[in-house]
């Protein structure tokens, strides 16, 4: 294992759980760690980790570091990166941190972030466990930690799954997504990726069926499927089916999607909100194959760190 040096920010949601981030700093600290920032774990202004001039300046201050960390942690998601896109100093982060060693990891609300720097800068970040959620857990997922470090450290990131789809073959793209309620909220906005070659891959928490659905149906109608070569779906979870839904469930939406769109939907990816999930390089070369229910996923192109 190698040290790092772990910088926090918090750009959206204050850190209700307070045990859980201080048990996620002293485990990686117990690892060997090094981890700046903590005041991103108690800053709180309203729902928020701090008002949106503090969130903001915390943010675009990656620029500024004299000294580069290698990873950037967000603490939690919730709500709030959305209020910050049009203010982040988009040039001066592309000229600080593209093509440097660091590991910008996230997930969640923190996907908007993302995906408006891989738009805007060509930034490839991960998708990945954060401090309180995954890190400060009670019971920390040895698969989420064993994808963690692997993705981080590796040149090819590789995931393995049995998955459900009825599809087979092989599909070459860029590797993008996270959670799909951030992605749509970003449509028609400058901090949507374009990418005529995606492979997209999605996840989501505390959305029924129907909610998912009808994400899917906007992505649909706004023309983004069409430049998509698959679709990738990880875990959709803490949602009730009722009586009222008569087997609607999330297999027949993947079946609905595959149906309206012509594209191969790739199901049963261990990545979300769980306990247990995969780490993502979002903007990464991707190729995907599938056959006999059997899916693997190679990406290249991710920032790798250094050993110390």
């Amino acid at each position: 294992m190698i040290s790092c040096a772990i910088h926090l920010v918090s750009p959206s949601g204050y850190c209700h759980n307070q045990p859980a981030a201080w048990r996620g700093v002293e485990r990686l600290r117990a690892a060997g760690h090094r981890v700046d920032n903590l005041a991103a774990i108690t800053r709180r202004f309203q729902r928020f980790a701090g008002s949106d001039a503090e969130r903001l300046a915390e943010f675009n201050q990656l620029a500024q570091l004299e000294t580069l960390p290698d990873i950037v942690l967000a603490v939690r998601g919730g709500y709030g990166a959305s209020r910050l896109l049009a203010q982040i100093d988009y040039l001066a982060l592309q000229r600080r941190l593209l093509n440097q060693p660091l590991a910008l990891c996230g997930h969640s609300d923190f996907t908007a972030l993302q995906l408006a720097l891989l738009a805007q800068c060509g930034l490839v970040s991960f998708s990945a466990p954060m401090l309180a959620g995954n890190f400060g857990a009670e019971a920390l997922s040895e698969f989420t930690l064993r994808h963690f470090w692997q993705a981080l450290t590796s040149p090819t990131v590789n995931v393995s799954w049995q998955s459900a789809t009825p599809d087979s073959g092989e599909w070459q793209g860029t590797l993008w997504g996270g959670n799909l309620a951030m992605i749509c909220s970003l449509i028609g906005t400058p901090w949507l990726p374009q990418f005529d070659d995606g492979i997209l891959v999605i996840e989501d928490v505390n959305e029924h069926t129907f909610r998912v659905e009808r994400m899917l149906i906007q992505l649909q109608q706004s023309g983004v499927l069409a430049r998509q070569r698959a679709i990738i779906t990880g875990s959709f979870t803490s949602t009730a089916l009722s009586d009222y839904d008569n087997g609607f469930d999330f297999a027949g939406v993947w079946q609905y999607l595959r149906d309206a769109t012509g594209l191969p939907v790739v199901s049963d990816l261990v990545f979300g909100h769980d306990a247990d999930t995969v780490t993502l390089p979002l903007g990464a070369r991707a190729h995907l194959r599938v056959a006999d229910h059997l899916a693997t996923l190679q990406a290249t192109g991710h920032p790798i760190l250094p050993e110390h």
